[in-house]
């Protein structure tokens, strides 16, 4: 092994730590381990010692990071208070009669829900507990159900505020509030995709979906829309706040958790016991995200060091020209590798290694992030993995099959190809809110 070049070494580095991350060892201290003794093969053992002692404490002190707590706390405040409770309920009253509207009811809740939590994986697993007993009940195919679930659970990552957005930013020195406003408009598109499927495969094959019989009365809708509109006007406070630049994305974590704090306690809903809950699980899921953010910043070293994102991007660019050819190139890696790895560690694996490739295409970095953090979202619901499906399955037992739910996911799977090649074809629809903000 001492016998290698520094190309040789970055790309046995990336097989090791494939290798390890299949085998399920923590994705942070793969990263961090697989850097480190790269470096220290590339350079030396006291080099290595020094940038694992100096770059961690660089990298957790950049102010832009406290965005991941605060939104993190937002979305735990606004769960722990109730205020995501009664989504489900009300969306189902507001647009519950027209075909598959219970289904379609799940995507609203789920994005509202998600946008809030800025997790998936919580989405998925709150909504297979809420949703899909009453879909079930109601007669609607597993499928259907199962799928919904699945795949509405994954729009929290396009819908800001968005953790893998930050991530997405900070380590391509994109700016975090222009890739907030262009998830908007790709969000909204994938959420009236999913409606779409839902509504057409409902009409014309009725069994799938019975229709909704209960009706509600004038008071019922006003008090559904009473319940529902906390977190909308919370998520489009913030939203609007960083795109009139009234303050940034990190001022604006900080403002969307003190925002859902005043909304829980006017409603009466912000207890001891609710603020004890939502820091312990904002504490978990921030250290969580910047072991493996650490991790990342020291395998981005090491890449460096190793030369191998510049050979790979004279490589690909020796054979392809075109910035929509080489997106489409890496979609489809995305894809392959987001079937066995989980959205955050994909985004921070592959990013050190593809940015010099988008850079010297001179690739709009909000297109190719918004375009990035949707391929995650078809990770989430893909085989063998698939993480939203295993957490539904793993809260619905033996009441729907896996095979049953990945059924239903690939419906959900096929809009989502259109919403992307939609998002490739024309990158106004990812561009043309950032752009009002210069």
């Amino acid at each position: 092994m001492m016998g290698l070049d520094r190309l040789e070494i970055g790309i046995a580095g990336v097989v090791v730590a494939l290798i390890l991350i299949a085998m399920r060892v923590q994705i942070g201290a793969v990263l961090g381990i697989v850097a480190f003794v790269g470096i220290a093969m590339i350079t030396s053992m006291k080099a290595a010692w020094g940038i694992v002692t100096a770059l961690p404490h660089n990298f957790v002190s950049d102010w832009s990071l406290s965005a991941v707590p605060m939104f993190l706390l937002m979305g735990y405040i606004a769960a722990r208070s109730g205020l995501t409770n009664d989504i489900f309920a009300s969306a189902r009253i507001l647009i519950g009669r027209v075909p598959g509207g219970l289904a379609s009811s799940t995507v609203v809740a789920s994005a509202i829900f998600a946008s809030a939590s800025g997790s998936s994986v919580a989405t998925a697993a709150a909504f297979s507990r809420i949703a899909v007993p009453e879909m079930l009940k109601a007669g609607y195919a597993p499928s259907l159900a199962t799928g919904a679930v699945a795949a509405s659970g994954t729009l929290g990552s396009l819908i800001p505020p968005s953790v893998l957005m930050i991530l997405f930013g900070i380590f391509t020195d994109t700016s975090i509030g222009g890739l907030f406003v262009a998830g908007v408009i790709p969000g909204i598109l994938s959420a009236v995709a999913y409606i779409a499927m839902i509504t057409i495969r409902a009409w014309r094959t009725p069994s799938l979906a019975p229709r909704e019989t209960a009706t509600f009365t004038r008071a019922e809708r006003m008090a559904a829309f009473r319940d529902i509109w906390p977190l909308p006007v919370l998520i489009l406070g913030v939203l609007g706040g960083m795109f009139a630049g009234l303050f940034s994305p990190t001022e604006g974590g900080a403002i969307g958790a003190g925002l859902a704090a005043l909304i829980a306690l006017a409603r009466g809903a912000l207890n001891r016991e609710a603020i004890k809950q939502a820091l312990i699980e904002t504490a978990v899921g921030t250290s969580t995200i910047f072991i493996i953010a650490i991790g990342a910043s020291m395998f981005a070293a090491f890449m460096g060091l190793s030369t191998l994102p510049n050979s790979l991007a004279n490589l690909m660019l020796s054979y392809v020209s075109s910035p929509v050819a080489v997106i489409a190139c890496l979609a489809v890696l995305f894809v392959i590798l987001g079937m066995f790895v989980d959205g955050i560690s994909l985004l921070l694996l592959t990013v050190p290694i593809i940015l010099p490739v988008l850079t010297n295409l001179g690739i709009d970095m909000i297109w190719f992030g918004i375009i990035t953090i949707k391929l995650l979202e078809i990770g989430l619901i893909t085989p063998p993995v698939g993480m939203n499906v295993y957490v539904i399955k793993s809260a619905l037992g033996r009441t729907v099959s896996l095979a049953e739910i990945f059924k239903g996911a690939f419906w959900f799977i096929a809009m989502d190809l259109i919403t992307l090649s939609l998002l490739i074809a024309f990158p106004a629809l990812s561009l043309f809110l950032p752009s009002l903000m210069n």
